[in-house]
């Protein structure tokens, strides 16, 4: 589980993980663009995780050994009850409604988080 990050900080809804996964940029980026046009200007949204994590890949065809590979790509690492992404400014249920849009582009189960319950 989680031991940071858990907790709804800045908006009034929030969008968690209940299962631990590898969140790229393309698909964090997807998401932001997922929730930002179904509110159309209305609201605000905070991302809460950031691809920080490198993670090296061998080229095709290379023989073992020859060390490690070159960084191919960035991930965020999520552990469960993390929040990933908070929004305010919405009623409930255009909330849940974007947050599900943006849990689809996610390689992972999420689940609607309110401010002050506990999930």
């Amino acid at each position: 589980m989680a031991l940071r990050g858990n907790k709804i900080s800045f908006g009034e809804f929030g969008l968690k993980a209940i299962e631990p996964a590898w969140v790229t940029e393309r698909q964090i980026e997807a998401a932001r663009v997922a929730i930002t046009r179904y509110m159309k200007r209305g609201g605000k949204v905070w991302i809460r995780i950031y691809p920080d994590h490198p993670v090296t890949k061998q080229p095709a065809e290379t023989r073992m050994g020859k060390g490690k590979g070159d960084v191919e790509q960035y991930v965020a690492v999520v552990r469960p009850g993390r929040i990933l992404f908070e929004l305010e400014g919405l009623i409930v249920d255009e909330a849940k409604q974007a947050m599900r849009k943006a849990a689809a582009k996610m390689p992972m189960k999420c689940k609607f988080a309110v401010r002050g319950e506990y999930l």
